[in-house]
């Protein structure tokens, strides 16, 4: 009989970015509870020092990816770290990078929330600053790095993978907008 086949669909879990496309590989895993947990207990060490977290962060950002620099008029000419430490547009990105994460962690439980914040960021980075979509996999993976060395009793093997996974959510979002956009090319050989 036809409605034999209409047992509603069980509603997504958390974070599931649904949908998949070749140039955005894979699309994320959904968090467990206990990763979200995970998450959102490791975090609240980061965070309580985000400002300066969020400034060696993009600091080392830049040093290892100079390319990245091209967007910001005021440090896309400086090489020193400690110069670049003290310049207000850094540490004004830093907090807003830095802050973007955070209603990431504390909307876990809202896919939808999750989902709006970050296609608002990835539209802003594509439209308006045209900035190169790589840049994000490249800077969640520096953040990773900063956030375990600089919370090593914290950022265990176990935590960094569940932070992988997080990460790679990040981007899949991110680089929807992208494509949403009509941005055509998500790999670059700019990097």
């Amino acid at each position: 009989s036809p409605w034999v086949h209409s047992s509603p669909s069980p509603s997504p879990p958390p974070l599931d970015v649904g949908g998949e496309t070749m140039e955005r590989g894979e699309r994320a895993e959904p968090l467990t509870d206990a990763e979200r947990e995970i998450i959102q207990n490791t975090w609240v060490h980061v965070y309580e020092n985000c400002e300066d977290v969020g400034v060696s962060v993009l600091i080392r950002f830049f040093v290892n990816f100079p390319s990245a620099k091209q967007y910001f008029s005021q440090f896309q000419d400086m090489d020193d770290p400690e110069e670049m430490e003290r310049s207000v547009q850094l540490r004004h990105h830093a907090r807003r990078v830095m802050s973007a994460i955070n209603t990431v962690v504390e909307n876990l439980h809202d896919p939808e929330k999750v989902s709006s914040v970050l296609a608002l960021v990835g539209k802003a980075h594509a439209v308006k600053h045209k900035v190169e979509p790589m840049y994000f996999k490249i800077l969640c993976g520096v953040m990773q790095e900063v956030f375990s060395e600089d919370f090593p009793e914290f950022f265990t093997a176990e935590v960094q993978m569940v932070w992988t996974k997080l990460m790679g959510a990040v981007y899949w979002h991110v680089t929807g907008a992208y494509t949403e956009v009509g941005w055509v090319q998500l790999s670059s050989s700019a990097v």
